[in-house]
């Protein structure tokens, strides 16, 4: 005989009979670092069987997404470093998930305990993400490094604190080169605009001690041996000048250690000046003067990293902040050079 129920009330959902199997909290067992999520069923199933996905309706602590990411794509969007940083963190084997080794191309969610050199790691994925973008005009003297053993001063030294990620240098310029220099908080926005897949073009004004001759154009152009692989310029422009020195304007998609000097060297021209004018579609802007940085505006970010999506609602600190930065040129203090301990 069945049991007499109680009607359902039309406004109220169905309940779901939790199982007495049924565990909410992630057991660690061998092959955890192989499970998206971390969890698994307790009532003699696999091992290796997922437990049931939640909907997309399914909300997550702190509005994360329900669906597994990638290691290196999750790492990348927090700031935690680029997605090349992080790959080589994972093969030394800095990071671990659940408390066994990580692997390339892991899928995580936010179930998921993450830790890096012993140090856990809080989740947080796209959707609660928001990249920032800075402008800043290097100077000859300063290098893109945050260690130096010589002591010399680094670029980082000059950039605004971040409460939560750290900036990352999209690119980098030689000690004796200034212009353009890009930083980022989101390492899948660095990796796109610094992956060698994406071509993203390089633009630099060169001084030269003497001028080319149309043999040395036509070799730069179509193409010339280095140590390292071949390279050619996609441009290459007369700026004119006077004296021993001469201006010229080139063009390259990739950017490769001292690359643009060596290919001059090549054949037989040394370059006395060297400043990058222009990443990809971002300019250096007239009135960004050597020392200088200003926040790319948010609109030109999402344009940038190819976001759509409508923007969220942000806190009113936030606001602020942007309101402060918005086409603001902002000048710090020139970084000292660190003397070595007596």
């Amino acid at each position: 005989m069945s049991k007499n129920r109680k009607p359902r009330s039309p406004l109220r959902p169905p309940m779901k009979q939790k199982s007495e199997n049924d565990h909410s909290e992630p057991v660690l067992r061998p092959d955890a670092h192989l499970s998206a999520l971390g969890r698994v069923e307790r009532d003699g199933s696999s091992p290796g069987r997922r437990r049931h996905q939640p909907s997309q309706q399914h909300q997550l602590k702190g509005g994360t997404f329900t669906e597994p990411e990638r290691l290196q794509k999750v790492l990348a969007q927090i700031g935690i470093g680029s997605r090349r940083e992080i790959e080589e963190w994972v093969i030394a084997g800095r990071i671990s998930v659940n408390g066994l080794p990580a692997a390339l191309g892991q899928k995580i969610g936010p179930d998921d305990r993450v830790k890096y050199n012993g140090k856990l790691i809080p989740l947080k994925f796209a959707m609660q993400h928001e990249a920032r973008v800075l402008l800043y005009h290097k100077p000859e003297g300063e290098i893109v490094s945050k260690d130096d053993p010589e002591g010399r001063p680094t670029v980082f030294e000059r950039l605004p604190m971040l409460k939560k990620g750290r900036w990352i240098a999209v690119g980098r310029l030689d000690f004796n080169t200034s212009g353009l220099l890009l930083f980022t908080n989101d390492g899948t926005l660095a990796n796109k605009l610094m992956h060698p897949r994406y071509e993203m073009e390089r633009e630099y004004a060169v001084r030269l001690l003497g001028r080319l001759d149309d043999e040395q154009r036509a070799a730069l152009l179509a193409g010339i041996e280095l140590e390292d692989g071949p390279a050619r310029f996609l441009t290459l422009t007369d700026e004119g000048g006077e004296g021993a020195n001469h201006w010229y304007r080139v063009t390259l998609s990739e950017g490769r250690n001292r690359e643009v000097r060596r290919m001059f060297e090549t054949v037989g021209l040394t370059v006395s000046r060297l400043m990058r004018v222009r990443y990809g579609p971002v300019e250096l802007p007239s009135r960004l003067k050597r020392g200088m940085w200003k926040e790319m505006p948010e609109q030109q970010v999402r344009a940038l990293s190819g976001d759509k999506r409508p923007g969220g609602q942000k806190r009113p600190e936030e606001k602020r902040r942007r309101r402060r930065n918005e086409n603001k040129v902002h000048r710090t203090a020139a970084p000292r050079r660190k003397t070595a301990a007596a």
